[in-house]
């Protein structure tokens, strides 16, 4: 027990050393009292000891040369535990026991875990700087507006009433691309607070495609884009309606702004029987995305190439649905729900397909 104490929080070679020879010298030291307690002859003791150190220098060499490699890998263990989520991690080395190979999978997994996190959080913080950069801008235009529409009027730099109260509805417009701007903000922000809640129910997807449809199509008539809804009436989904209409809606307002004027938006509802599916498709012609867009359009704070810089209008009822914020708010109440989402660039456009499970 003391040389235990004393061993302890030694190199595990000292201890390895100090288990090989302790056992070996407590045999030696008591087969030469046994010897000498048994009258053996001279010759017959020197010929025991010799024996008994010949095993222990034996014993001894064996425990050390069998005890190397498992002081050599739990350096190696040590040194890639250093490097945990490093570009110098070197991995797990081959070790001499199912334990230590048990740590080094362990470490492995970890180093695994810790390199997708920090992307993770890269990926993020990325976004979010360009979310605030984006953001930021988005609201100077509307305030600048207001500002110097505002001023106009106080001013009185405008006096007909017809100028007026086209100046009016300029700010109330304004106002209202603001309200926007600030409710995608808050429900993006529940989303990711994981305060989002759902009202589930069994809902067709036919009623979600005309409601949708029926709020859309005066900003797409103004256009002059022609919106075209085929569904299924037999198609439903356990689903929060209020929440998956405003993802539809949301994916059809990117379409219509950015299919050119006198266009076709088409959405659609079908079933995936099998996959036991319902799916919601919204194709536009906005002359398709690059290629190393796709995977990102759903990003938070993503802006794409110029076919989806984000296009102006001053109609009071526009609804703006941004690409960095809309199409990440639609992705978030599709996952909430137990679906996902995917684009593919189609004919002379894009299509979004939201795949639901089936009721």
């Amino acid at each position: 027990m003391p040389l235990l104490r004393l061993l302890w929080r030694r190199p595990l070679w000292a201890t390895v050393a100090a288990l090989s020879v302790v056992p070996v010298v407590a045999v030696a030291v008591g087969v030469a009292g046994t010897a000498r307690a048994m009258f053996l002859s001279e010759h017959d003791l020197r010929v025991v000891l010799i024996v008994v150190a010949v095993s222990a220098v034996v014993a001894t060499a064996a425990a050390v040369r069998l005890g190397r490699p498992v002081v050599t890998a739990t350096t190696m263990l040590t040194g890639a535990a250093a490097t945990l989520g490093e570009a110098g991690y070197h991995g797990a080395a081959r070790v001499p026991t199912a334990e230590l190979a048990t740590l080094a999978r362990t470490l492995d997994a970890t180093h695994v875990r810790l390199v997708a996190a920090r992307d993770r959080e890269r990926a993020l913080e990325a976004s979010r700087r360009e979310l605030v950069a984006w953001t930021s801008h988005d609201l100077r235009t509307p305030l600048a507006g207001i500002r110097a529409t505002a001023e106009a009027l106080r001013d009185g730099l405008v006096t007909d009433s017809e100028t007026i109260y086209r100046y009016h509805q300029l700010i109330l417009a304004d106002a209202e691309r603001l309200t926007g701007m600030v409710d995608d903000l808050f429900e993006l922000a529940r989303l990711q607070a994981g305060a989002f809640r759902l009202t589930l129910e069994k809902v067709c997807l036919a009623d979600l495609v005309s409601d949708a449809i029926a709020v859309v199509d005066p900003i797409a008539r103004a256009k002059g884009i022609t919106l075209t809804g085929t569904a299924d009436h037999a198609v439903f989904v356990i689903a929060d309606a209020t929440e998956v209409g405003r993802a539809l809606t949301n994916l059809l307002v990117n379409a219509v702004r950015h299919t050119p004027d006198d266009g076709t938006v088409e959405v659609t509802a079908e079933a995936d029987t099998a996959r036991d599916r319902a799916l919601l498709a919204v194709a536009d012609r906005c002359g398709g995305i690059p290629a190393d867009d796709l995977p990102r359009l759903f990003e938070l704070g993503f802006r794409g190439e110029a076919a989806r810089t984000p296009g102006g209008g001053d109609h009071p009822h526009q609804l703006r649905v941004r690409s960095g914020i809309g199409l990440a708010i639609v992705r978030g109440i599709v996952e909430a729900h137990g679906g996902d989402v995917t684009v593919h660039n189609h004919r002379a456009g894009c299509r979004f397909v939201v795949a639901l499970p089936a009721a």
